[in-house]
């Protein structure tokens, strides 16, 4: 059985889809790939987070279904899908179809959402924190459910990542729904997160084993590493962006990878 302490360590890169053109993406995705990396994500949003905030920028899913096509071996998937911008049984088809084209190697990730922009430039109604959280727990199931019904089925059955670290609402969802979750933060405010989710697994009768820990990494990977695998994190994620995606860090991670056999 997988546990938090026998899982493999994984290194995953996020593209964040900014600032280049589409053929750069798409180079760089192949780029990571062929250096070792595990999983290639982008994110969902509609306008930069960095930079000229009306600069260059591409939507999540349809790039998704490129990269089922242009990568052959590394898993794929968005840091996160906003929930609020898609219909969950149509989220659950564009899964499901992404899935079958890269033949197995998608991961849902998806969020409550919150960056108001998108949400006033595309006609979403933003709402309250809270609310968009409420919207995601009624989503979840939604989605599970058209998973079910789909013809054909997944290649696989589809890893959910719920991204954040809301103490009350966030890992809650995560120990009913989630095989991976993604959160922020130093050694010591992972601790706390994971000791959180832990309670909450406890609550709904779940091994909280099965749950993937992943975090966003800055930091050298031989002194930020250690301290995050004592807390059963196994999933390193580097983020970088255009138009010019820098390697450096996610190349020190996989070697480090590498080294802990």
């Amino acid at each position: 059985m997988t546990s938090a302490s026998n899982r493999k360590i994984r290194i995953g890169v996020q593209l964040q889809p900014q600032h280049a053109e589409y053929k750069t993406i798409r180079r760089a995705a192949s780029e990571a790939e062929d250096l070792g990396v595990d999983i290639v994500f982008n994110w969902d949003h509609f306008y930069p987070l960095f930079g000229d905030p009306e600069g260059l920028h591409y939507e999540c899913w349809t790039m998704l279904g490129a990269w089922a096509e242009s990568t052959s071996r590394v898993e794929i998937g968005a840091l996160v899908t906003c929930n609020s911008y898609r219909n969950p049984e149509l989220l659950a088809d564009m899964a499901r179809t992404v899935d079958n084209i890269s033949d197995g190697r998608l991961i849902l990730g998806i969020g409550s959402g919150w960056f108001e922009k998108d949400y006033d430039e595309y006609g979403y109604e933003f709402g309250t924190a809270g609310g968009r959280l409420d919207d995601l727990a009624e989503s979840l199931p939604r989605i599970e459910a058209r998973l079910g019904k789909l013809n054909p089925q997944p290649v696989r059955d589809i890893p959910v990542l719920i991204g954040g670290g809301g103490e009350k609402k966030t890992l809650r969802l995560v120990a009913k729904h989630a095989d991976i979750w993604h959160g922020f933060g130093d050694p010591e405010v992972v601790e706390r997160k994971v000791k959180i989710l832990d309670q909450h697994c406890a609550d709904v009768d779940r091994d909280p084993g099965e749950i993937e820990r992943s975090v966003a990494v800055d930091g050298e990977p031989e002194e930020l590493g250690p301290k995050l695998l004592e807390h059963g994190v196994s999933l390193f994620t580097v983020a970088t962006g255009g138009p010019d995606y820098n390697f450096d860090k996610l190349r020190s991670w996989i070697a480090w990878r590498d080294k802990q056999g």
